[in-house]
């Protein structure tokens, strides 16, 4: 693309061809071309001076200028660029501040090395131009799925060929061991379009579970009206796969629907996955009947919920351990991602050794504290009674209604759960006072003495330090660290103390310190309270 010089058509033409070759807006190419020229003017007339180039849209004609601007006396820099309203007053009849003047310049012919230069000028805005269209179509794709050729591999990762521009399918995004060779067309989920130094990167993926429910989107016509929703997907890629659906209309069932006539509609996704086996699950709104079918082909005999940890427990017959399980843990795994839960298996010999521990301790318990015989200790247990406080403050009629319990019985066990609840806190506020814990967080309203012994031990000692503290550390959490949950015990996680209780008694310690402003958290208590009149006068309405 050589230019010679600026005339006539011959600019206008060079950037038609230019614009369709590259597939991008003539009139970019013409900007390429003005900026080039007046660079190439300036290393004749000056570097120091404002040479501007306009070329004509329709006559091709480039017109050089040289512009001056009016500034500030002593805001000159640029005695080529840049005059003083008084000197402007030799071309303006009343000059201002901004005011520019514009005298024509003559053409400059563009030498070999000047042409040479324009020439790079206007590649690289082309180059640019070329990269903002191939990011603007690529952008909005991404979510969905892509045809392409492979053109080349380098160092495990695969170059892909998708129409106008390049994807890269990297080492870790492709199933398995598969190899590819240059041409073999190739079927990709674009994962995410990103602006790179070296222009618009096409991240593409095969091993996203996202992948899956594309495919399944393009075999099953009735999940892309919108009939039939995805509402999960788990992947092991190459391996084995889960995927639940709903259907929105009673007719239909979806599991069948995902099947296909004699399996046609899943086998196509199969193939294109390598093999990968897929279960395709009916997703259920509660989460207990979820789980049993995210767990087939095991059977489950009982779900138990731990709602603050987030974790799930499913007991299993013993023969279908293994089978709840999976090879390499892979059934279990695969059920846990598909329902964002956390799942422990048990066996129901395993529940059932845990639940007689469980139940042997909390006797002990009850018959070394009330000083009560092994029988007394076990109904308590038999009754769901778990500690001291539910004996110490149940309402009575609880307790007289196990059998052989009359109300003298229940006023002396509770008379004694007080008396040992009540010297265990004194014993606790002692040990805390010893400790170095301040009044001010003794007297801290929603701490027991036997709260304030543990947060003694941990060196919280007053109320800025108990101020400090975050809520996870008072109530507990959960954090994940190489793919695998973790539990990070609270200090006063025993004592029943929830992520919500945590924040409350955080958030009042701090306010009454003086360092949160109690106003800013009105607006929030003001809102709810509308909602709630609105709720109720719209109800009562």
């Amino acid at each position: 693309m050589a230019i010679t010089s600026a005339n006539q058509l011959e600019l206008l033409q060079t950037a038609e061809a230019v614009a369709r070759e590259k597939m991008i807006d003539p009139d970019l190419v013409i900007q390429a071309m003005e900026d080039s020229l007046a660079r190439a003017a300036k290393s004749r007339y000056g570097a120091d001076m404002d040479i501007r180039v306009a070329i004509d849209r329709k006559t091709g004609r480039a017109s050089f200028t040289r512009v001056r601007t009016v500034v500030e006396d002593d805001a000159v820099e640029n005695y080529h660029a840049q005059l003083t309203v008084k000197q402007a007053k030799d071309y303006l009849k009343d000059p201002a501040i901004g005011d520019e003047i514009v005298d024509e310049v003559p053409p400059v012919d563009l030498g070999r090395i000047a042409a040479q230069s324009a020439k790079q000028v206007i590649l690289q805005r082309v180059r640019e131009a070329e990269r903002d269209r191939q990011f603007d179509e690529f952008k909005d794709r991404k979510g969905t799925i892509i045809n392409g050729a492979v053109k080349r591999e380098e160092y495990g990762n695969v170059i892909v060929d998708i129409g106008r521009g390049e994807g890269i399918l990297r080492r870790n995004e492709k199933i398995g061991r598969e190899a590819y060779r240059i041409g073999d067309r190739i079927r990709c989920y674009i994962k995410d379009v990103r602006r790179e130094v070296r222009g618009p990167q096409v991240f593409l993926s095969r091993t996203d579970p996202q992948f899956m429910a594309e495919l399944f989107k393009m075999e099953v016509p009735e999940i892309y009206d919108g009939i039939i929703e995805i509402k999960a997907v788990a992947r092991d890629p190459g391996s084995r796969a889960k995927i639940a659906v709903i259907s929105y209309d009673n007719s239909i069932d979806p599991v069948g629907a995902c099947v296909g006539m004699r399996g046609s509609r899943v086998q196509a996704v199969v193939n294109e996955l390598q093999g990968e086996k897929i279960d395709i699950i009916p997703w259920n709104q509660d989460q207990a009947t979820f789980l049993v079918n995210a767990l087939q082909p095991a059977q489950v005999s009982k779900v138990v919920f731990d709602d603050e940890g987030g974790k799930i427990e499913v007991v299993v017959p013993d023969e279908q351990l293994s089978l709840a399980i999976g090879r390499r843990g892979q059934n279990v795994r695969l059920a846990s991602q598909l329902t964002a839960l956390d799942i422990d298996i048990l066996t129901e010999a395993e529940e059932s050794t845990r639940r007689q521990a469980e139940f042997a301790a909390r006797t002990a318990l009850f018959m070394e504290t009330l000083d009560v015989d092994e029988m007394m200790a076990q109904l308590l247990v038999a009754e769901g009674f778990t500690n001291l406080e539910e004996v110490a403050y149940v309402d009575q009629d609880e307790l007289l209604s196990i059998d052989g319990f009359d109300e003298g019985t229940a006023d002396e066990l509770q008379a004694r759960a007080r008396d040992y609840l009540e010297e265990q806190a004194k014993k606790s506020l002692e040990a805390a006072r010893a400790m170095g814990v301040e009044e001010s967080l003794i007297e801290f309203e929603g701490l027991t003495p036997q709260m304030l012994e543990v947060l003694g031990k941990d060196g919280v000692k007053t109320l800025e330090d108990f101020a400090t503290c975050a809520d996870w550390e008072l109530a507990g959490g959960w954090t994940t660290e190489n793919g695998q949950r973790k539990k990070d015990d609270g200090l006063l996680e025993k004592f029943g103390v929830s992520l919500d209780d945590a924040q409350n008694l955080v958030m009042t310690a701090r306010v009454m310190l003086g360092w949160v402003d109690p106003t800013e958290m009105m607006p929030a208590e003001a809102e709810e309270t509308e909602e709630d009149e609105t709720g109720e006068e719209e109800t009562g309405a």
